[in-house]
């Protein structure tokens, strides 16, 4: 954690509890946001004690979201996307990547976090093409079944549904089946998109990943599982991997030449991109 003062909500949303970290707000730190408080710092900090480059976790997470809408606005020529998690608007957004690159694109977000609420409000006034959804995105019948979710998106055509960075904070051990009961509802040529805390099962990583969960889940914001390569593969809801299929975050379609070697957090997240067929 960077040891620059960070500002905190200059107005404190109706419902937020300060004295409780938020994984939106966490995330918001680490990219240098200013949606967060002490709190949230707290949790990197305490992170921090065993990996230094905690904060690259979020930007190997954020950078590899960018990447994979920009292939699949033009690519994949995607024009609708449910994107369950949605965050605080720290760096670029999915509405803002793929609009960019077809301005016709729907986007609905989904996320139940007070302070992401009053930022998806916003949004909402600003961008006619934008939706905001509020819901529980691990509970797939809460958010299929809601009303705006089925009535702004075409259930018909292709969705690329976004699970960014999300399913690491979800402990249940059904995260493949939650993962089926989103995907049996997309239509043929959808996509699913999956960014997930990684332990590489090496000698040199695994350490690390499990000093990183143990100090995320002890944490005032409670969850961060690291799980293996083939626990996160179960997570593409039997779609079919598009090239390079998962690897590290910062390996998924790379914008240039690499002149860093990553570094041992770099080496705890993954990413990948799936096709339904």
């Amino acid at each position: 954690m960077p040891d620059a003062v960070q500002k905190s909500p200059s107005s404190t949303p109706v419902g937020v509890d300060t004295n409780r970290a938020s994984i939106a707000r966490v995330y918001d730190a680490a990219l240098n946001g200013t949606n967060n408080y002490e709190i949230d710092r707290e949790v990197l900090r305490q992170v921090a004690t065993v990996a230094p480059e905690v904060n690259d976790l979020a930007w190997a997470n954020r950078n590899f979201l960018i990447r994979a809408c920009r292939f699949l606005a033009t690519q994949g020529k995607v024009t609708q996307y449910l994107d369950c998690g949605s965050g605080l608007p720290t760096a670029e957004n999915t509405h803002q990547v793929v609009q960019r690159l077809q301005p016709d694109a729907r986007v609905l977000y989904v996320d139940n976090d007070p302070v992401v609420l009053a930022h998806g409000r916003a949004l909402l006034e600003e961008n006619p093409q934008t939706r905001f959804v509020e819901a529980d995105i691990f509970d797939p019948k809460q958010v299929l079944e809601n009303t705006t979710v089925r009535e702004f998106l075409d259930w018909d055509q292709p969705i690329a549904l976004i699970q960014n960075g999300t399913l690491h904070h979800y402990l249940g051990a059904d995260y493949a089946d939650l993962m089926v009961s989103y995907t049996d509802a997309l239509a043929s040529g959808s996509f699913v998109v999956v960014a997930h805390f990684l332990d590489p099962q090496t000698p040199e990583h695994s350490e690390i990943a499990r000093r990183m969960e143990e100090k995320f889940t002890h944490s005032p914001m409670g969850s961060g599982v690291f799980r293996t390569w083939d626990q996160i593969a179960t997570m593409f809801g039997g779609t079919r991997l598009v090239d390079p299929g998962l690897v590290l975050c910062e390996d998924w379609w790379p914008d240039g030449p690499r002149y860093t070697e990553l570094n041992q957090v770099q080496e705890c997240i993954a990413g990948g991109v799936g096709r339904k067929a």
